[in-house]
């Protein structure tokens, strides 16, 4: 009975650890670690906001090159909060659902911002692996109404 607890237990911590994403210890992400400030770093400017589409981010795709370190600026330029979350399309998508039964979460990860109607703010990226992955807004009903995007590191 006790071993099956411990099971438990440890299936449920390492469930909850993967689906917080920026929740892992050390730089083990897929996507890369957070960046250092004494370490180069290209610009790239992305803005959230509503459309009459949906919600969006601007641009929605981009391309970095492995090892590339990004200072992401990001600007909410609508009328709603959003938050912009660095992942893996996985990890994202259960998060998602972890914030939807707690739509009030906030994040204090390096991979994450949220941001009030006209706020700025700055992610330091720095993408260590090749690979394709995801960067969504996880406020409820945001990512289902287009607010997501692609970062591709070659």
């Amino acid at each position: 009975m006790k071993s099956l607890l411990t099971a438990t237990l440890f299936a449920a911590l390492a469930s909850t650890s993967a689906l917080a994403g920026a929740g892992h210890s050390g730089d083990d992400r897929a996507y890369g670690e957070p960046g250092t400030a004494d370490h180069p770093a290209r610009i790239l400017r992305i803005d959230m906001k509503e459309t009459a589409d949906g919600m969006t981010f601007n641009p929605k795709k981009f391309a970095v090159h492995k090892g590339e370190q990004i200072r992401f600026v990001i600007s909410n330029v609508g009328e709603f909060d959003h938050e912009l979350v660095l992942g893996t399309l996985e990890e994202n998508l259960g998060h998602a659902e972890e914030m939807a039964k707690n739509p009030d979460m906030e994040h204090d990860d390096p991979n994450a911002i949220r941001l009030a109607p006209n706020g700025k703010g700055e992610i330091l990226w720095m993408f260590t692996k090749a690979g394709e992955f995801d960067f969504s807004c996880l406020l409820p009903g945001h990512r289902e109404s287009g607010m997501f995007g692609t970062i591709i590191v070659q």
